[in-house]
């Protein structure tokens, strides 16, 4: 199953009669950063409001934000070969497709996802799969894009057959929006597909509630019966989720719909994206109101990809005071107390 254009909105002046919307200023930004939204996405963000209709309608903020870096993750230079992407030691990211269903506003990939700066040729993905062989460091596959998903199944499993092929590779990822975006797209025909390439992990994406429509979870569903593990990787976006209450109930839905919430991620860096970041302390400060309030199993890892290709780190609220022979620390409710941070003598011990 290929996704139907049909379904997708991509013309501004389209968006500006069924939302009343300006049309100079939808095109305006449409020129340099492209539209494309689901018609399935559209009717719900009409339902619910800004929380959705920020993520994928173009905004003249979008324009003003000059300084920021358009590649702030530095996976241009971290690119060996073309759609490749090795940051980590023994890891890759390769790079299947140069679309979405729709176009988060807030994309890391902003600068390239769906415009002609995006190529992937089968020469291209010769020469990645070429150097994922050719490197036995890389364990982990990553695939994603664009949307992978927007693939036909013979495409994409024709690329996981490969990449499946390579010895020391041990796990491939997905990283998808499509239970999302287009949950039609999900069909018992692609679950069937993608279990034939177990250990195969999907990291989905959710940022708000509302998202998780009963399409969305049967979507869930029909993937994880078909075994396949799923995460959720959320961004903390200002004016969508930046609040423990929306975030915890995001982060219950999910678990109800089998999805492991994985991270919530601090806004990349990227340009044309400013007006969605939050402070970190905000973050923090959220994740405070969730930590021990929540179930473990509902908390995603807080983390920041650091520009310049530094990596992920934590951004977990600290909840050590003193770290010496004693380690002090305060507890999710506010409460001090103390854990012996010395070893137990091996001398003299009862054999």
């Amino acid at each position: 199953m290929a996704v139907s254009a049909s379904s997708l909105i991509t013309d501004p002046r389209e968006l500006s009669t069924l939302l009343d919307l300006p049309y100079e200023q939808l095109a305006a930004v449409h020129a340099q950063y492209p539209l494309r939204v689901s018609r399935y996405f559209l009717e719900l963000a009409k339902q619910y409001g800004a929380p959705l209709l920020k993520q994928v309608i173009p905004d003249l903020l979008e324009l003003q934000d000059t300084e920021t870096p358009a590649d702030p993750l530095d996976e241009e230079n971290l690119s060996p070969v073309p759609c490749l992407i090795h940051k980590y030691p023994d890891r890759a990211v390769l790079l299947v497709s140069s679309e979405c269903a729709s176009y988060c506003r807030f994309c890391t990939r902003k600068r390239k996802v769906g415009t002609k700066d995006m190529v992937i040729s089968p020469s291209h993905l010769d020469a990645a799969i070429d150097y994922i062989r050719a490197t036995p460091t890389i364990v982990d596959v990553l695939i994603s894009g664009g949307d992978p998903l927007m693939l036909t199944d013979a495409h994409l499993d024709q690329i996981l057959s490969r990449v499946r092929a390579i010895p020391t590779v041990r796990i491939i990822r997905m990283g998808t929006r499509m239970p999302c975006m287009l949950p039609a797209r999900i069909t018992e025909d692609l679950a069937a597909m993608l279990a034939q390439h177990h250990p195969l992990y999907l990291n989905l994406h959710f940022n708000h509630p509302a998202e998780l429509t009963p399409e969305a979870s049967t979507a869930c569903t029909l993937l994880a019966d078909a075994g396949i593990p799923l995460g959720s990787q959320t961004v903390l976006l200002r004016g969508v989720n930046d609040s423990a209450p929306v975030l915890k109930e995001l982060f219950y839905r999910l678990l109800t719909a089998r999805v492991k919430p994985y991270y919530l991620f601090q806004a990349d860096l990227t340009r044309g994206v400013s007006h969605f970041r939050t402070t970190i302390h905000s973050g923090q400060a959220i994740m405070r109101q969730l930590l021990g309030y929540v179930s473990g199993m509902a908390l995603p890892k807080y983390a920041l990809d650091t520009p310049e290709g530094g990596g992920k780190i934590p951004l977990c609220p600290n909840y050590v005071q003193e770290l010496g022979e004693q380690c002090l620390f305060q507890t999710y409710t506010g409460t001090h107390g103390v854990y012996p941070n010395t070893l137990w003598p091996e001398e003299g011990r009862t054999k």
